[in-house]
């Protein structure tokens, strides 16, 4: 069984993430940091976002690694993740109010 480098295992690890970022926010994690003001690299895009983006991430994570398991396309995957977060009551019912309470279907 071949093993992976650091460097390429935090490559795929990296690209993975961009794939989940792509499907939340629609954008890359570089393009939503500058838009939420947020400076430099490091910072984890979950340490900014909402609770509703964070259930909803969650899901897709496992939804993703669902699909990495049945050997779909990287290109796939986003399509289905993407749909996936579109589904959702997150995106059709949005609330700046910080309550979840009745509108928050886990996908």
């Amino acid at each position: 069984m071949p093993t992976l480098s650091q460097q390429e295992m935090a490559y795929t690890y990296a690209s993975e993430a961009d794939i989940l970022i792509m499907a939340l926010f629609g954008k890359m994690a570089a393009q939503w940091r500058s838009e939420k003001g947020i400076n430099g690299k490091t910072p984890n895009i979950r340490d900014f976002a909402s609770v509703e983006e964070l259930v909803v991430f969650i899901n897709l994570e496992d939804t993703n690694a669902d699909l990495i398991r049945q050997e779909v396309a990287k290109i796939e995957r986003l399509k289905i993740l993407r749909k996936r977060y579109n589904d959702s009551t997150i995106n059709k019912n949005p609330d700046t109010s910080g309550s979840a309470s009745g509108r928050l279907r886990l996908i």
